[in-house]
């Protein structure tokens, strides 16, 4: 391995080829311009960009939003997954807000600079997806909680930052330095989160057809990823970490237990118990589920009809571990205030700020379906207290 050339710039050489690695800063003009540089004067074989499809389609494709249809995307549940995304892509673009640059520019200049030299675009990060799930199932309910509260506050963050943090930001990977404080809060998800990826990255570079190759990656991943290309990395080893684990069996059973133990309660209680404690824990039961998720409605700015809509599913949907309130008021919502054109169109500008969340139809529907979804677990709990008296 051959002595540091620049800053951010390592030159690797293997039995049967040569990497230059280029380590990033997602929000750095800088940044940019080293990598055109580069695949200008190297004129590799192949460029490797840090990058899966789904995010380099949406750096080619601006106007993705445009075409989500988000009824399809909560009846296939994968709204939390999108709000998900939305949050990691809000925090890196108030980051570049603050330097100037796009984020992901330099892995979009790199991808451009290889297609203009007729050179191999070879996307050799892991989908984004698999990662935030394999972290999400490989962790307990507590872990859970905490890793969820990072995301939010990653949405909601308005503070502004200092000169010297944006010196430190131009050297590092926002993408990269969000998931590892989420490794830093939650040091067992920090396998997944980053280091699992830099041996897929490390893996996949290391097998991309050629002599000469151009790898183009977070400056956070570089020490990770410089350790795995010299090492032999099994491709049973890349199979395992690709795979989205199989819920535990815990899960599985817990959104069937709960409402099986409501309705044996108040089965039991109706038999067995006073009527009138029946009559009541059964009041408090609609109550709490009703009034708490369409609270949470509320706070999400939900249309009149998706809160009495909230007030509405809740009770029933708490008993169907197969539906949640969020599903009903999200698709509600989605109809009686659907979203126009230009809340497509400007998704991308609106959920760089808090204001903006809920001023866009689109993301209000997120919000709509996230909030009320919590309010309906937090009644769920409440309504326990008095389903205990029924005897």
């Amino acid at each position: 391995m051959d002595n540091l050339l620049h800053s951010d710039i390592r030159h690797i050489t293997l039995s049967d080829k040569q990497i230059i690695l280029i380590g990033t800063a997602h929000i750095s003009q800088d940044s940019v311009d080293t990598v055109r540089r580069v695949i200008a004067q190297e004129t590799p074989d192949g460029v490797c960009v840090e990058l899966d499809e789904q995010r380099y389609q949406s750096l080619k494709n601006r106007s993705q939003w445009e075409s989500l249809n988000i009824i399809q995307v909560i009846k296939k549940g994968q709204a939390p997954f999108l709000m998900a995304n939305l949050a990691l892509a809000s925090f890196q673009k108030r980051m570049g807000l603050q330097t100037g640059v796009k984020p992901g520019a330099e892995l979009a200049a790199a991808a451009e600079a290889a297609e203009a030299a007729n050179i191999r675009v070879n996307l050799v990060d892991r989908n984004i997806r698999i990662t935030l799930l394999r972290a999400w199932r490989k962790t307990g309910l507590w872990k859970k909680m905490n890793l969820l509260a990072t995301l939010l506050a990653s949405m909601f963050e308005t503070n502004q930052i200092d000169e010297a943090e944006l010196a430190r930001l131009r050297q590092t990977d926002t993408l990269s330095a969000m998931l590892e404080e989420m490794g830093t809060i939650l040091p067992s998800v920090k396998t997944i989160l980053v280091d699992e990826r830099d041996v897929y990255m490390a893996y996949h570079i290391r097998n991309t057809p050629g002599d000469k190759i151009v790898a183009v990656v977070g400056a956070a991943h570089m020490p990770g990823i410089m350790k795995w290309l010299e090492a032999e990395i099994p491709a049973s080893t890349i199979d395992e970490i690709s795979q989205i684990p199989e819920k535990s069996t815990t899960s599985k059973l817990v959104p069937w237990i709960i409402p099986a133990v409501v309705i044996l309660l108040f089965v039991i209680g109706f038999f067995l118990g006073d009527q009138k404690k029946f009559a009541d824990a059964a009041m408090a039961w609609v109550l709490a589920n009703g009034l708490l998720a369409a609270l949470g409605t509320l706070i999400a700015f939900g249309h009149p009809m998706t809160i009495l809509s909230a007030f509405i599913a809740a009770p029933i949907t708490s008993l169907n571990p197969t539906i949640g309130a969020g599903f009903v008021t999200g698709v509600v919502q989605a109809f009686v205030a659907a979203p126009t054109v230009r809340d497509m169109e400007r998704v991308g500008d609106d959920m760089v700020t808090l204001r903006g969340w809920w001023s866009n139809r689109m993301t209000r529907v997120l919000l709509v379906f996230f909030f009320s979804s919590l309010g309906s677990a937090i009644g769920t709990l409440v309504a326990f207290r008095w389903l205990k008296d029924l005897f």
